[in-house]
């Protein structure tokens, strides 16, 4: 199943104007808009050459949201062996979990929970995984709704970022480093979305692979109405200095790399 983007072009406008405090009525006065007119581009009804004057106006690259805009990019669909991601619905979104793998050895580290782990937890025992650690990128309810029935099934012990604590938890902090088999996971800070929003990086397989929680999404970002610069901060210096063909795996919508949002990317691409 293809999962779609997590943000249109309206969403991806509303969390900039957010982050960055302009309502409706002065982002259509600073654009050089009516505001008829911004109502009906945030549709994708408007006046699409007046993309590029709110780009500016939101410090967005204009021709990412552009993009955007006529919806022409997805991110190439991602195949990495040691790397499964598994999509669940809860209420009207749908959130992501994933099981990241050592082909040798089987060792298993979970993150995060989505909202349905049957399918997650049905992978593990066909590929006869040996789950060693869950990890948590944030503990918003989405992400950690089906916790207590992972914990039951495997027995793992759950790492948690410490700025968001949950009982009977390992707090992880920055430059924290574990072990799963062969591969190597390390922990950064990556706040702005959530208090302790955490991202963990892997090594070991054949591409490296980030896990970003809701700090970054395939062509947008989660949203931060009151930490906007520094989740903008934290995923420009810590996520997209990663090595290009670092595989992003976040919490909502499809898996993307490195390379692609540095050219896709509204909120971080040049131009």
């Amino acid at each position: 199943m293809s999962i779609p983007l997590e943000d249109r072009f309206e969403d991806i406008v509303g969390k900039a104007q957010r982050g960055l405090g302009i309502d409706d009525t002065t982002l259509a006065a600073q654009a050089g808009l009516a505001p008829e007119d911004l109502k009906a581009l945030k549709a994708n009804q408007g006046p699409r050459d007046r993309v590029n004057t709110v780009a500016s106006t939101l410090r967005l690259a204009p021709g990412a949201l552009l993009d955007s805009y006529d919806q022409g990019w997805r991110p190439a669909e991602v195949k990495l062996e040691g790397l499964a991601q598994f999509n669940s619905e809860l209420l009207d979104m749908t959130v992501n979990a994933y099981v990241v793998f050592d082909p040798e050895s089987r060792e298993a580290a979970i993150f995060d929970t989505g909202a349905d782990a049957a399918q997650l937890l049905d992978f593990a025992r066909t590929e006869r995984l040996r789950v060693k650690r869950i990890f948590l990128t944030h503990t918003h309810h989405d992400h950690v709704a089906a916790l207590d029935e992972i914990v039951t099934e495997t027995g793992a012990p759950v790492s948690v970022p410490a700025g968001e604590p949950l009982p009977q938890t390992e707090p992880v902090r920055e430059g924290a480093q574990y072990d799963v088999g062969r591969l190597t996971v390390r922990a950064l800070l990556t706040n702005g979305h959530s208090p302790g929003g955490t991202t963990y990086v892997i090594e070991g397989l054949e591409a490296p692979v980030a896990v970003v929680g809701d700090s970054l999404f395939a062509g947008s970002m989660g949203g931060a109405p009151t930490h906007y610069e520094q989740a903008l901060r934290n995923n420009l210096e810590k996520i997209l200095t990663l090595p290009d063909r670092t595989v992003l795996a976040p919490g909502h919508g499809p898996m993307s790399t490195v390379r692609e949002e540095k050219v896709h990317n509204p909120f971080f691409a040049r131009g």
